[in-house]
């Protein structure tokens, strides 16, 4: 019984991780890079090489998306899914990946940058700060569930 739990917790953990980097990536995807076209998701080569790039960003954000949705339905159907847990992780999972994005892709690697002919210091730490606060909010929401996962099976929640 304590293995199903654990494969549960699991399954519900990474479900929402993926939902949470998928959704974020697509969102990213189409108001960014679609509807404002302040930027592609490689902007070191020419428009047709950054368009591929985001066609390629835009299926990446579906296949996690959708693996997610797979892994929902089959927690759904076995009467497994915990909704707080999953909602907790999918906030973390979004927030982790919009953090990446914005050190690690804008900064780092130099990909692209939120905004381009404008003062980017603002746009940056706006862009990060709600990445932080959505981390914060999801590993609050997982914690909370812990401890009431730790009281359900007898034990002092901390």
């Amino acid at each position: 019984m304590r293995t199903l739990n654990r494969t549960t917790e699991s399954l519900n953990f990474w479900s929402g991780i993926l939902f949470g980097l998928g959704a974020v990536a697509f969102i990213d995807e189409v108001i960014f890079h679609q509807l404002l076209h302040w930027h592609h998701f490689y902007d070191k080569s020419t428009t047709s090489v950054g368009l591929i790039s985001d066609g390629l960003f835009h299926a990446f954000s579906w296949f996690a998306t959708v693996a997610a949705l797979f892994m929902v339905a089959d927690l759904k159907k076995k009467n497994s899914w915990q909704k707080k847990r999953w909602f907790g992780s999918y906030i973390l999972g979004a927030g982790v990946f919009q953090l990446y994005d914005g050190i690690i892709q804008h900064k780092l690697m130099r990909l692209h940058q939120i905004r381009y002919d404008v003062e980017i210091f603002y746009y940056d730490l706006v862009w990060n700060v709600i990445a932080a606060i959505m981390i914060v909010i999801g590993l609050i929401i997982l914690k909370g569930e812990k401890n009431k996962t730790k009281v359900s099976e007898g034990k002092v929640a901390s």
